[in-house]
């Protein structure tokens, strides 16, 4: 187990009656407990607590007039994932795959499976299926695409990516999320915080259903998986935005963290051999 620190400050200057709702609070599950949480918004407005989908999203909703809101997240997480030997864990038939999971099959607003089956399968039909198909994967985006930031737009799909060659974490994501549909392994978008990633921001990871377990990946291979602190899941990342806004409100600044109580105890340099689970 591994205790991190995670928080965030934004702040928006808004110029207008504006709604927000922000998706930034740790994810309570069995293997993520919440040791301490806070939320402070300057100026002090009222705000709802809300949970969102079967994935029980928790959100935070409020309504400002015109101000220079700021928001502080802070939240203490014991983590524990669980580690499985990569080489037992095999790909699910369709027809031994729970309902539960199936709508992660379906292509999705940023996420066209349906488009990129055939390239899928020339790339990938051949390789030993399971957890390697899906690192074979990773592995491909990994050095087939540029990081960089601020290359795409919240327009950007997977076949844009697929076609510009480079993108940001959520566009590694939904890449990989779209291959490993076509090739009928559910695979659902994560936003987080993440352990060691520099520079520090929400990072977009996925994960795969395999065996009978989802277990998670990112491909660009910024930081390691056993330190991701989940925060929401969904289709892709249209289900996932660290802020929905209806109004006029722009972000003014931003910070993210998550650092550990006991340093390198994770790092970017952690051989992860071992394939991370952190699902109910």
């Amino acid at each position: 187990m591994t205790t991190i620190q995670v928080g965030c400050d934004l702040t928006y200057s808004v110029t207008s009656s504006t709604s927000f709702m922000f998706n930034v609070a740790a994810a309570r599950t069995a293997h993520q407990n919440i040791n301490g949480e806070t939320l402070q918004l300057i100026p002090a407005v009222q705000y709802e607590v809300g949970s969102l989908g079967s994935e029980a999203i928790q959100v935070y909703r409020l309504t400002v007039e015109p101000c220079d809101l700021q928001l502080q997240y802070r939240a203490i997480i014991d983590l524990s994932p669980e580690m499985y030997d990569t080489s037992g864990i095999i790909e699910t038939g369709y027809s031994q795959l729970p309902n539960e999971v199936l709508l992660y099959l379906n292509p999705s607003r940023y996420c066209e499976s349906d488009r990129l089956a055939h390239f899928a399968l020339q790339t990938f039909g051949n390789v030993q299926p399971g957890f390697s198909r899906v690192t074979a994967i990773c592995d491909w985006i990994n050095a087939n695409l540029d990081y960089q930031a601020g290359s795409t737009g919240e327009s950007t799909s997977a076949c844009d990516v697929l076609i510009q060659r480079v993108g940001v974490c959520r566009d590694y994501a939904h890449l990989a999320i779209a291959l490993c549909r076509a090739l009928c392994i559910p695979a659902r978008y994560v936003s987080g915080y993440a352990v060691a990633l520099q520079p520090p921001d929400f990072h977009g990871f996925f994960e795969a259903y395999l065996g009978s377990r989802w277990y998670l990946f990112d491909a660009t291979r910024m930081a390691p998986v056993e330190g991701f602190v989940r925060i929401s899941t969904g289709r892709d990342a249209a289900d996932s935005s660290f802020a929905t806004i209806i109004g006029a409100a722009t972000l003014t600044t931003m910070a993210v963290w998550a650092e550990q109580t006991r340093p390198d105890q994770i790092t970017t340099q952690t051989v992860q051999e071992s394939a991370v689970s952190t699902t109910n």
